[in-house]
Protein backbone atom coordinates (compact mmCIF):
# COMPACT_ATOMS: atom_id res chain seq x y z
CA UNK A 1 0.00 0.00 0.00
CA UNK A 2 1.44 3.21 -1.06
CA UNK A 3 1.98 5.95 2.12
CA UNK A 4 -0.59 8.11 0.81
CA UNK A 5 -3.25 5.56 0.50
CA UNK A 6 -2.14 4.29 3.79
CA UNK A 7 -2.40 8.08 5.54
CA UNK A 8 -5.89 8.03 4.08
CA UNK A 9 -7.01 4.97 5.33
CA UNK A 10 -5.55 5.87 8.92
CA UNK A 11 -7.20 9.17 8.68
CA UNK A 12 -10.79 7.07 8.04
CA UNK A 13 -10.05 4.93 10.27
CA UNK A 14 -9.66 7.36 13.03
CA UNK A 15 -12.85 9.37 12.10
CA UNK A 16 -14.69 6.56 12.46
CA UNK A 17 -13.34 6.37 16.40
CA UNK A 18 -13.87 9.74 16.82
CA UNK A 19 -9.74 9.68 18.17
CA UNK A 20 -9.79 13.78 17.23
CA UNK A 21 -6.20 13.95 18.62
CA UNK A 22 -5.14 11.40 15.97
CA UNK A 23 -7.48 13.23 13.36
CA UNK A 24 -5.20 17.00 13.62
CA UNK A 25 -1.86 15.00 13.84
CA UNK A 26 -2.92 13.31 10.25
CA UNK A 27 -4.17 16.05 8.72
CA UNK A 28 -0.76 18.14 9.74
CA UNK A 29 1.04 16.17 8.12
CA UNK A 30 -1.03 15.48 5.06
CA UNK A 31 -4.26 17.17 3.98
CA UNK A 32 -3.01 17.86 0.08
CA UNK A 33 -5.49 15.48 -1.44
CA UNK A 34 -8.90 17.17 -1.81
CA UNK A 35 -11.01 13.90 -2.52
CA UNK A 36 -9.39 12.35 0.52
CA UNK A 37 -10.42 15.53 2.61
CA UNK A 38 -14.17 15.43 0.66
CA UNK A 39 -14.62 11.84 1.71
CA UNK A 40 -13.49 12.26 4.97
CA UNK A 41 -15.40 15.19 5.70
CA UNK A 42 -18.57 13.13 4.30
CA UNK A 43 -17.61 10.27 7.17
CA UNK A 44 -17.12 12.59 9.40
CA UNK A 45 -20.82 14.35 8.80
CA UNK A 46 -22.57 10.97 8.84
CA UNK A 47 -21.15 9.96 11.80
CA UNK A 48 -22.15 13.18 13.57
CA UNK A 49 -18.67 14.24 14.68
CA UNK A 50 -19.33 17.88 13.84
CA UNK A 51 -16.00 19.10 15.46
CA UNK A 52 -13.98 16.54 13.29
CA UNK A 53 -16.15 18.41 10.24
CA UNK A 54 -15.38 21.50 11.46
CA UNK A 55 -11.28 20.33 10.93
CA UNK A 56 -11.83 18.78 7.68
CA UNK A 57 -13.27 21.84 6.64
CA UNK A 58 -10.14 24.47 8.14
CA UNK A 59 -7.90 21.77 6.29
CA UNK A 60 -9.64 21.99 2.35
CA UNK A 61 -12.59 19.76 2.83
CA UNK A 62 -15.20 21.59 0.47
CA UNK A 63 -18.25 20.14 1.30
CA UNK A 64 -19.82 21.60 -1.59
CA UNK A 65 -18.52 18.70 -3.72
CA UNK A 66 -20.66 16.35 -1.24
CA UNK A 67 -23.54 15.44 -3.17
CA UNK A 68 -26.82 16.12 -0.83
CA UNK A 69 -27.98 12.53 -0.67
CA UNK A 70 -24.14 11.73 0.82
CA UNK A 71 -24.96 14.32 3.91
CA UNK A 72 -27.49 13.72 6.74
CA UNK A 73 -30.03 16.44 6.30
CA UNK A 74 -29.75 19.66 8.02
CA UNK A 75 -33.31 18.54 10.40
CA UNK A 76 -31.14 15.65 11.29
CA UNK A 77 -28.10 17.87 12.76
CA UNK A 78 -30.63 19.47 14.40
CA UNK A 79 -32.12 16.97 16.31
CA UNK A 80 -28.52 15.70 17.19
CA UNK A 81 -28.20 18.57 19.44
CA UNK A 82 -24.59 19.46 18.21
CA UNK A 83 -24.35 22.74 17.39
CA UNK A 84 -20.72 21.95 15.19
CA UNK A 85 -22.67 19.19 13.29
CA UNK A 86 -24.94 21.73 12.21
CA UNK A 87 -22.60 24.73 11.08
CA UNK A 88 -20.45 22.48 9.05
CA UNK A 89 -24.02 21.69 7.09
CA UNK A 90 -24.19 25.59 7.23
CA UNK A 91 -20.63 25.93 5.13
CA UNK A 92 -21.11 29.16 2.89
CA UNK A 93 -20.83 26.81 -0.20
CA UNK A 94 -23.55 24.69 0.30
CA UNK A 95 -25.29 27.43 2.68
CA UNK A 96 -27.54 27.98 -0.46
CA UNK A 97 -29.02 24.24 -0.55
CA UNK A 98 -31.72 25.65 2.16
CA UNK A 99 -34.47 27.73 1.34
CA UNK A 100 -35.53 31.03 4.04
CA UNK A 101 -38.79 29.05 5.07
CA UNK A 102 -36.34 25.98 5.94
CA UNK A 103 -34.32 27.86 8.46
CA UNK A 104 -37.41 29.10 9.97
CA UNK A 105 -38.57 25.60 10.36
CA UNK A 106 -35.51 24.56 11.74
CA UNK A 107 -35.73 27.61 14.49
CA UNK A 108 -38.82 26.80 15.44
CA UNK A 109 -37.79 23.00 15.61
CA UNK A 110 -34.31 23.89 18.04
CA UNK A 111 -36.65 26.29 20.12
CA UNK A 112 -38.95 22.91 21.14
CA UNK A 113 -35.80 20.75 21.47
CA UNK A 114 -34.37 23.25 23.82
CA UNK A 115 -37.34 24.12 25.36
CA UNK A 116 -38.51 20.79 26.10
CA UNK A 117 -34.84 19.80 27.19
CA UNK A 118 -32.75 16.53 26.63
CA UNK A 119 -34.15 14.36 28.69
CA UNK A 120 -37.76 14.43 28.14
CA UNK A 121 -36.98 14.67 24.50
CA UNK A 122 -35.02 11.28 24.68
CA UNK A 123 -37.76 9.62 26.95
CA UNK A 124 -39.97 10.68 24.00
CA UNK A 125 -37.99 9.32 21.56
CA UNK A 126 -37.01 5.78 23.35
CA UNK A 127 -39.92 5.25 25.70
CA UNK A 128 -37.51 4.63 28.61
CA UNK A 129 -37.98 5.47 32.21
CA UNK A 130 -34.20 4.14 32.33
CA UNK A 131 -31.10 6.27 33.93
CA UNK A 132 -29.68 8.51 31.67
CA UNK A 133 -25.89 8.18 31.11
CA UNK A 134 -24.02 11.84 30.93
CA UNK A 135 -20.73 12.89 29.50
CA UNK A 136 -19.16 15.78 28.21
CA UNK A 137 -17.62 15.91 24.47
CA UNK A 138 -16.21 18.57 22.29
CA UNK A 139 -18.33 20.16 19.96
CA UNK A 140 -16.01 22.28 18.07
CA UNK A 141 -12.22 23.53 19.14
CA UNK A 142 -13.05 25.79 21.61
CA UNK A 143 -16.16 24.57 23.16
CA UNK A 144 -18.21 20.86 24.79
CA UNK A 145 -21.82 20.21 25.34
CA UNK A 146 -23.30 17.23 27.07
CA UNK A 147 -24.06 14.06 25.45
CA UNK A 148 -27.08 12.10 26.59
CA UNK A 149 -27.49 8.40 25.88
CA UNK A 150 -30.46 6.19 26.78
CA UNK A 151 -30.38 2.84 25.43
CA UNK A 152 -28.80 3.07 21.69
CA UNK A 153 -29.73 7.07 21.25
CA UNK A 154 -27.80 9.82 21.82
CA UNK A 155 -28.68 13.75 21.89
CA UNK A 156 -26.31 16.36 22.80
CA UNK A 157 -27.95 19.30 24.60
CA UNK A 158 -26.66 22.26 22.20
CA UNK A 159 -30.36 23.38 20.94
CA UNK A 160 -29.76 26.59 22.53
CA UNK A 161 -27.01 27.18 20.53
CA UNK A 162 -28.30 26.10 17.39
CA UNK A 163 -31.35 28.26 17.99
CA UNK A 164 -29.31 31.22 18.74
CA UNK A 165 -27.52 30.44 14.79
CA UNK A 166 -30.70 30.30 13.29
CA UNK A 167 -32.01 33.49 14.63
CA UNK A 168 -28.92 35.10 13.65
CA UNK A 169 -29.11 33.35 9.83
CA UNK A 170 -32.73 34.94 9.55
CA UNK A 171 -31.35 38.38 11.21
CA UNK A 172 -33.65 38.03 13.91
CA UNK A 173 -32.00 40.63 16.66
CA UNK A 174 -32.67 37.99 19.75
CA UNK A 175 -32.73 40.08 23.45
CA UNK A 176 -29.92 40.54 25.20
CA UNK A 177 -31.70 38.88 27.91
CA UNK A 178 -32.77 35.71 26.34
CA UNK A 179 -29.53 34.99 24.65
CA UNK A 180 -28.35 35.86 28.57
CA UNK A 181 -30.64 33.05 29.75
CA UNK A 182 -29.42 30.01 27.28
CA UNK A 183 -26.05 31.08 28.34
CA UNK A 184 -26.59 30.80 32.05
CA UNK A 185 -28.16 27.33 31.73
CA UNK A 186 -24.70 25.87 30.94
CA UNK A 187 -21.52 26.99 32.23
CA UNK A 188 -18.22 29.03 30.15
CA UNK A 189 -17.38 26.18 28.77
CA UNK A 190 -20.36 25.03 26.92
CA UNK A 191 -21.31 26.28 23.31
CA UNK A 192 -24.10 27.87 24.61
CA UNK A 193 -22.59 29.95 26.37
CA UNK A 194 -20.15 31.09 23.64
CA UNK A 195 -22.53 31.38 20.63
CA UNK A 196 -24.47 34.42 23.32
CA UNK A 197 -21.65 35.77 24.37
CA UNK A 198 -19.56 35.88 20.59
CA UNK A 199 -22.97 37.15 19.12
CA UNK A 200 -23.63 39.56 21.65
CA UNK A 201 -19.87 41.08 21.25
CA UNK A 202 -20.10 41.61 17.25
CA UNK A 203 -23.35 43.61 17.77
CA UNK A 204 -20.44 46.33 19.08
CA UNK A 205 -23.79 48.68 19.84
CA UNK A 206 -24.28 51.22 23.13
CA UNK A 207 -26.73 49.20 24.17
CA UNK A 208 -25.77 45.58 24.16
CA UNK A 209 -22.34 47.56 26.07
CA UNK A 210 -24.69 48.93 28.67
CA UNK A 211 -26.49 46.30 29.24
CA UNK A 212 -23.39 44.00 29.92
CA UNK A 213 -21.55 46.37 31.50
CA UNK A 214 -24.57 46.66 34.17
CA UNK A 215 -24.06 43.07 35.46
CA UNK A 216 -21.00 44.38 37.11
CA UNK A 217 -22.61 44.54 40.22
CA UNK A 218 -24.94 41.97 39.88
CA UNK A 219 -25.57 39.78 43.06
CA UNK A 220 -24.53 36.47 41.22
CA UNK A 221 -21.06 35.54 39.65
CA UNK A 222 -22.12 33.98 36.78
CA UNK A 223 -23.78 37.06 35.53
CA UNK A 224 -21.04 39.03 36.33
CA UNK A 225 -19.17 36.36 34.51
CA UNK A 226 -21.15 36.82 31.45
CA UNK A 227 -21.18 40.28 31.44
CA UNK A 228 -17.47 40.40 31.53
CA UNK A 229 -17.08 38.15 28.93
CA UNK A 230 -19.81 40.16 26.47
CA UNK A 231 -17.55 43.26 26.95
CA UNK A 232 -13.97 41.59 26.90
CA UNK A 233 -15.26 39.95 23.21
CA UNK A 234 -16.98 43.72 22.10
CA UNK A 235 -13.11 45.51 22.78
CA UNK A 236 -11.55 42.43 21.37
CA UNK A 237 -13.40 42.22 18.24
CA UNK A 238 -13.12 46.05 17.85
CA UNK A 239 -11.55 46.40 14.71
CA UNK A 240 -11.75 49.48 13.40
CA UNK A 241 -9.16 52.36 13.47
CA UNK A 242 -11.09 54.46 16.16
CA UNK A 243 -11.30 51.61 18.51
CA UNK A 244 -14.51 52.34 20.14
CA UNK A 245 -14.36 50.50 23.03
CA UNK A 246 -11.31 50.65 23.87
CA UNK A 247 -10.84 53.55 26.78
CA UNK A 248 -14.15 52.31 28.38
CA UNK A 249 -13.67 48.33 28.71
CA UNK A 250 -9.66 49.72 30.41
CA UNK A 251 -11.08 52.08 32.93
CA UNK A 252 -13.96 49.28 33.87
CA UNK A 253 -11.62 46.56 33.58
CA UNK A 254 -9.16 48.26 35.80
CA UNK A 255 -11.24 49.21 38.46
CA UNK A 256 -12.96 46.08 38.25
CA UNK A 257 -10.38 43.69 38.99
CA UNK A 258 -9.08 45.70 42.40
CA UNK A 259 -12.85 44.96 43.79
CA UNK A 260 -14.36 41.36 42.09
CA UNK A 261 -14.03 38.36 44.96
CA UNK A 262 -14.99 35.77 42.75
CA UNK A 263 -12.41 33.96 41.04
CA UNK A 264 -13.60 32.82 37.98
CA UNK A 265 -14.96 36.23 37.20
CA UNK A 266 -11.63 38.28 38.35
CA UNK A 267 -10.06 35.67 36.18
CA UNK A 268 -11.88 36.97 33.12
CA UNK A 269 -11.83 40.78 34.38
CA UNK A 270 -7.71 39.85 34.17
CA UNK A 271 -7.75 38.25 30.82
CA UNK A 272 -9.11 41.06 29.56
CA UNK A 273 -6.51 43.89 30.40
CA UNK A 274 -4.11 41.23 29.70
CA UNK A 275 -5.71 42.16 26.06
CA UNK A 276 -4.78 45.69 26.57
CA UNK A 277 -1.36 47.27 25.18
CA UNK A 278 -1.41 49.67 28.27
CA UNK A 279 0.83 50.33 31.09
CA UNK A 280 -2.26 50.99 33.84
CA UNK A 281 -3.61 47.59 32.53
CA UNK A 282 -0.24 46.11 32.97
CA UNK A 283 -0.01 48.08 36.62
CA UNK A 284 -3.74 46.52 37.27
CA UNK A 285 -2.42 42.64 36.43
CA UNK A 286 0.92 43.37 38.62
CA UNK A 287 -1.38 43.42 41.69
CA UNK A 288 -2.54 40.04 41.10
CA UNK A 289 1.03 38.45 40.34
CA UNK A 290 1.67 37.00 43.54
CA UNK A 291 -2.22 35.53 43.77
CA UNK A 292 -2.60 32.62 45.84
CA UNK A 293 -4.91 31.33 43.23
CA UNK A 294 -3.00 29.87 40.31
CA UNK A 295 -6.04 30.16 38.11
CA UNK A 296 -4.93 34.03 38.36
CA UNK A 297 -1.36 33.72 38.71
CA UNK A 298 -1.59 31.92 35.09
CA UNK A 299 -3.76 34.61 33.35
CA UNK A 300 -1.09 37.17 34.75
CA UNK A 301 1.55 35.31 33.36
CA UNK A 302 -0.22 35.10 29.44
CA UNK A 303 -1.09 39.35 30.30
CA UNK A 304 2.36 40.72 31.42
CA UNK A 305 4.53 41.76 28.82
CA UNK A 306 1.98 43.04 26.18
CA UNK A 307 2.45 46.89 27.14
CA UNK A 308 4.75 47.79 23.30
CA UNK A 309 7.04 49.43 25.53
CA UNK A 310 10.11 47.86 27.58
CA UNK A 311 9.37 46.01 30.66
CA UNK A 312 9.64 47.86 33.91
CA UNK A 313 11.83 46.30 36.80
CA UNK A 314 8.47 45.57 38.58
CA UNK A 315 6.90 43.75 35.35
CA UNK A 316 10.97 42.22 35.13
CA UNK A 317 10.89 41.11 38.47
CA UNK A 318 6.96 39.85 38.22
CA UNK A 319 7.88 37.84 35.73
CA UNK A 320 10.93 36.00 36.66
CA UNK A 321 8.76 35.00 40.10
CA UNK A 322 6.57 33.95 37.43
CA UNK A 323 9.20 31.28 35.83
CA UNK A 324 9.93 29.99 39.04
CA UNK A 325 6.34 29.16 40.33
CA UNK A 326 5.20 25.89 41.14
CA UNK A 327 2.08 25.51 38.52
CA UNK A 328 3.85 24.44 34.94
CA UNK A 329 1.22 26.24 33.21
CA UNK A 330 2.70 28.98 34.60
CA UNK A 331 6.55 28.56 34.39
CA UNK A 332 5.69 28.34 30.54
CA UNK A 333 3.49 31.56 29.79
CA UNK A 334 5.65 33.11 31.73
CA UNK A 335 8.87 32.36 29.64
CA UNK A 336 6.77 32.46 26.43
CA UNK A 337 6.32 36.03 27.38
CA UNK A 338 10.16 36.54 28.38
CA UNK A 339 10.65 34.29 25.26
CA UNK A 340 8.72 36.93 22.67
CA UNK A 341 9.61 39.97 24.48
CA UNK A 342 11.64 42.91 23.41
CA UNK A 343 13.62 42.64 26.73
CA UNK A 344 16.98 40.60 25.74
CA UNK A 345 18.45 40.82 28.73
CA UNK A 346 20.95 38.77 30.47
CA UNK A 347 19.07 38.15 33.38
CA UNK A 348 15.98 36.76 31.72
CA UNK A 349 18.28 34.32 29.38
CA UNK A 350 19.84 32.81 32.05
CA UNK A 351 15.87 32.34 33.62
CA UNK A 352 14.72 30.55 30.93
CA UNK A 353 18.33 28.08 31.11
CA UNK A 354 17.68 27.29 34.06
CA UNK A 355 13.81 25.72 33.00
CA UNK A 356 15.94 23.55 30.14
CA UNK A 357 16.01 21.07 33.30
CA UNK A 358 12.40 21.43 33.96
CA UNK A 359 10.63 18.41 34.94
CA UNK A 360 7.88 19.51 32.44
CA UNK A 361 8.80 18.85 28.55
CA UNK A 362 6.11 21.85 27.64
CA UNK A 363 8.15 24.25 29.80
CA UNK A 364 11.50 22.54 28.91
CA UNK A 365 10.48 22.98 25.33
CA UNK A 366 9.57 27.05 25.68
CA UNK A 367 12.60 27.27 27.14
CA UNK A 368 14.47 26.06 24.23
CA UNK A 369 12.17 28.30 22.15
CA UNK A 370 13.16 31.21 24.08
CA UNK A 371 17.04 31.17 23.45
CA UNK A 372 16.67 30.41 20.21
CA UNK A 373 14.99 33.76 19.54
CA UNK A 374 17.43 35.21 22.18
CA UNK A 375 20.22 33.92 19.55
CA UNK A 376 21.70 31.90 22.82
CA UNK A 377 23.64 28.49 22.03
CA UNK A 378 22.36 26.93 25.44
CA UNK A 379 18.67 26.40 22.94
CA UNK A 380 20.98 23.45 20.67
CA UNK A 381 21.63 21.52 23.82
CA UNK A 382 18.21 21.98 25.30
CA UNK A 383 16.70 20.76 22.12
CA UNK A 384 19.02 17.66 21.82
CA UNK A 385 17.38 16.85 25.54
CA UNK A 386 13.69 16.80 24.34
CA UNK A 387 12.51 13.56 23.87
CA UNK A 388 12.12 12.32 20.73
CA UNK A 389 9.10 11.76 18.17
CA UNK A 390 7.48 8.43 17.92
CA UNK A 391 8.83 6.63 14.75
CA UNK A 392 5.80 8.43 11.72
CA UNK A 393 5.02 11.51 13.89
CA UNK A 394 5.29 15.06 13.91
CA UNK A 395 7.40 15.94 16.79
CA UNK A 396 5.64 17.56 19.44
CA UNK A 397 7.79 20.22 19.70
CA UNK A 398 8.38 21.25 15.93
CA UNK A 399 7.61 24.90 16.18
CA UNK A 400 10.32 25.33 19.13
CA UNK A 401 12.77 22.99 17.15
CA UNK A 402 12.49 25.44 14.19
CA UNK A 403 13.57 28.00 15.95
CA UNK A 404 16.67 26.35 16.87
CA UNK A 405 17.19 25.61 13.53
CA UNK A 406 16.86 29.24 12.35
CA UNK A 407 19.20 30.24 15.04
CA UNK A 408 21.70 27.79 14.22
CA UNK A 409 21.34 29.10 10.72
CA UNK A 410 21.77 32.65 12.01
CA UNK A 411 24.80 31.84 14.05
CA UNK A 412 26.70 30.15 10.69
CA UNK A 413 25.77 33.14 8.74
CA UNK A 414 23.56 31.89 6.58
Amino acid sequence: MSGAASGGHRLLRAIRAGDTPLVKNLLLRDSDDPDLMDTAFCLAVTTYSGHIAQLLLDHGADPGRCGQEALPSLREAVDSGSPALVEALLDHRIRGRYSRSEFLELRDLARCRHERGVESELRRRTGSQDGLVHTRVPDDEYFSVGAYTLGRTTVRDGHAAILTRFEELLGIRTPFGDLMARALDHDQNHRAWGSATILLARRRDEETWTAAAALRTHPEPSSRLFGAEVLRLTHLFDESEADTFAGPALDLFTAWSTEEEDLAVLTEVLVALGEHTHPRAEAALLGHAGHPDVRVRRVVARGLGTWAGPLTGDVRDALLALLTDTDAQTRRSACLKVAEGRDRGPVLADAMAALLDDADHQVQATAVYGLALHDDERCVRGAQRLPPAPPGTWHAHEHELDAVWRYERRRDGH
